[in-house]
């Protein structure tokens, strides 16, 4: 049995508040209530949904979320630590290599792992994936008739001007899709793919907007937003390269200084569950454990090649692969 190892302590109090500031400790009187306080770039709506189903489970533990980009939620934590205080228990987002930079910061965990993907599982048992979001080509099936089926293909000139792609300084996802790029792929890729003119987007919600309305028909992006488009009827479809996918595992970790870590503990248990990672797969997501399926219409976890370079290298290399993607698309 594969395990991390967490120190408990006495929980808080108060409620749930979904994209809220994070509240003062009130927990004084408030009998066996417990709060935990979540920093998450997970979207709000799904963050709700998870929120109510843990809450179903432990109604004790209220949970209070502070929803921003990656690049906010870094900053934010870094202003704190500034301070000498965090405010988050949990830190839920991005990809494995933004949690290398908070190893000090966060503690070793307690958590059983057999049932997951090791590549979801830190090594030095800080923090644990939650769910597989690998970044794809989507592409708008009114505009494009064949899907694009590699990396390369999108060089080729006939789509310049039709391309769009998330901005790696605000999406934590493309930062960390950059320098996966910068590793696994041709080092002239970046430059050529410059030459096609994609435009960039803020994130990678507007990004799949984009592609949805045709505006620009191919686009990288997340998958399971495409998927909740198509669902909505928008006239996407996803392609996932040949080469491999980046992806990144949306991990969650519990910060060292955390007043709260048992409460935090089960919260992280439960993404990680049966029953969390079913409803990860109902919210469109590929899940981290190969005993709930997958979505509807989407390959098997075991079919989908996925790019899991050096993570050392993705974390030293990250601030430069963004310089020269931003360099080569400007």
């Amino acid at each position: 049995m594969r395990r991390i190892a967490l120190t408990t302590t006495l929980l808080l109090a108060t409620g749930l508040a979904a994209c809220s500031e994070p509240a003062a400790d009130d927990s004084a009187g408030s009998g066996d209530a417990q709060t935990i306080t979540v920093y998450t770039s997970e979207p709000e709506e799904k963050v709700d949904e998870i929120n109510k189903a843990f809450n179903e489970k432990f109604p004790d533990i209220k949970v209070e979320v502070y929803r921003a980009g990656t690049g906010d939620l870094t900053a934010r934590i870094e202003s704190e630590k500034q301070s000498g205080d965090v405010g988050a228990d949990v830190f839920w987002a991005a990809d494995s290599a933004t949690f290398e930079n908070y190893s000090d910061d966060l503690a070793e965990l307690d958590i059983e792992t057999d049932s997951l993907l090791e590549e979801v599982v830190d090594e030095d048992e800080k923090y644990v994936g939650t769910r597989i979001i690998p970044t794809v080509i989507a592409y708008n099936t009114e505009k494009v008739k064949e899907a694009p089926t590699s990396w390369e293909e999108l060089t080729d000139p006939k789509y310049k001007d039709k391309l769009v792609m998330p901005d790696p300084a605000v999406s934590g996802a493309a930062a960390f899709n950059a320098a996966v790029w910068d590793e696994e792929l041709d080092g002239d890729w970046m430059k050529k793919l410059g030459k096609n003119k994609p435009m960039i987007a803020k994130s990678n919600g507007p990004t799949s907007q984009e592609v949805a309305s045709g505006s620009r028909p191919v686009g990288v992006v997340v998958d399971y937003l495409i998927r909740d488009l198509k669902e909505a009827g928008s006239p996407v479809e996803v392609s996932y390269p040949k080469e491999g996918v980046p992806f990144v595992s949306e991990p969650a970790g519990i910060f060292e200084d955390s007043d709260a870590k048992e409460a935090a503990k089960k919260y992280i248990e439960f993404l990680i569950s049966e029953e969390g990672q079913k409803l990860a797969v109902e919210q469109a997501y590929l899940p981290v454990r190969k005993d709930v399926g997958t979505p509807e219409g989407t390959p098997k976890l075991e079919e989908i090649s996925l790019m899991n370079p050096d993570l050392e290298k993705i974390s030293e290399n990250k601030e430069d692969a963004v310089k020269k993607f931003q360099d080569a698309v400007k």
